[in-house]
C-alpha cells in the first residue's frame, strides 16, 4: 500500500466522517480520551508553554480550544481535512487552516514558525513519517519541542504479531454515523525510535497514560527535541 494513495484515502475518510467525529469528541464518547489521554496531552502542552504552538492534525480543534480556555495564545491548527478545520471553535488567540502533510513537507513557508511547541496528537497515521517529522523539526524554535501522542504499541497489539504494518479503523467503538473505515499504520516502539532518529529528533521523555481502573497503558506520549 503506497503512502501517496493511502494519504488521499485517509483525507477522504476524515472529510466523510468529520461530523460524526466532531460529535463523538464533543459528546465525550471515546473512553480513552475521556479518562486519560486528553488530559495527558493538555498537561504536556502546558508544561512547555508559553510560546507559539502548532497543533498538527488539529481536527475539530478541541485541543486548541482547551489550551485557549486556559489562557494560552499564539495557537495555530493545521489539518488535512477542510471539513474538520471548519469545525474549529472560535477563540481569541486561535487560528487554523487546511493543508496537506505533503504540502508541509514540500513548502517550508507553510506554518513556518518557528514554534515553541509542535503537537501531533494521534495525528501521524502514515507508514513513512520521516519526511514530515524532518519538516517539523526544521520549524522548531531553538528551545522547541515536538509532542507526539499515539496509540500504545502494546495496548493496540491485540492478537496480531508485534510488527509494524497497516491496519483499519472501523470506528465501531465510538458510536455515531461513521461512514468510512480508515487505514492507519501500526508502529512498534523500535520503529517509532528509528523514525524519530532518522528525522533528527531525540526523545527526551516517554509517558504512558494509564486507564485509571485497569492500570493498562492507553497511549504513548513522547517529548522530542532536535539533535
Amino acid at each position: 500500500m503506497s503512502d501517496t494513495t493511502t494519504a488521499g484515502r485517509i483525507r477522504a475518510t476524515w472529510d466523510a466522517n468529520a461530523s460524526a467525529w466532531t460529535e463523538a469528541v464533543r459528546a465525550g464518547r471515546i473512553e480513552s480520551r475521556r479518562v486519560a489521554t486528553d488530559a495527558a496531552i493538555v498537561a504536556a502542552c502546558e508544561r512547555q508553554l508559553p510560546g507559539p504552538l502548532l497543533d498538527l492534525g488539529c481536527g475539530e480543534g478541541w485541543l486548541l480550544a482547551a489550551l485557549a480556555d486556559r489562557g494560552a495564545t499564539g495557537l495555530h491548527g493545521v489539518d488535512t481535512s477542510a471539513a474538520l478545520v471548519a469545525a474549529v471553535p472560535g477563540r481569541a488567540g486561535v487560528t487554523a487552516e487546511a493543508c496537506t502533510y505533503e504540502t508541509l513537507v514540500a513548502d517550508a513557508t507553510r506554518c513556518a514558525g518557528p514554534w515553541r511547541v509542535i503537537v501531533a496528537n494521534f495525528a501521524l497515521l502514515a507508514a513513512d513519517v520521516v519526511p514530515l517529522l524532518t519538516a517539523l523539526r526544521a520549524r522548531l524554535a531553538p528551545d522547541g519541542v515536538v509532542l507526539i501522542q499515539t496509540v500504545h504499541p502494546w495496548a493496540a497489539l491485540g492478537d496480531g504479531r508485534y510488527e509494524s504494518g497497516w491496519r483499519e479503523e472501523t470506528w465501531s467503538a465510538f458510536g455515531g454515523a461513521f461512514s468510512e473505515p480508515m487505514p492507519w499504520y501500526y508502529r512498534t516502539l523500535a520503529d517509532w525510535t528509528r523514525a524519530l532518529g532518522d528525522a533528527g529528533l531525540t526523545v527526551e521523555t516517554i509517558e504512558e497514560p494509564l486507564h485509571p481502573a485497569t492500570g493498562r497503558p492507553l497511549s504513548l506520549l513522547l517529548t522530542c527535541r532536535a539533535g
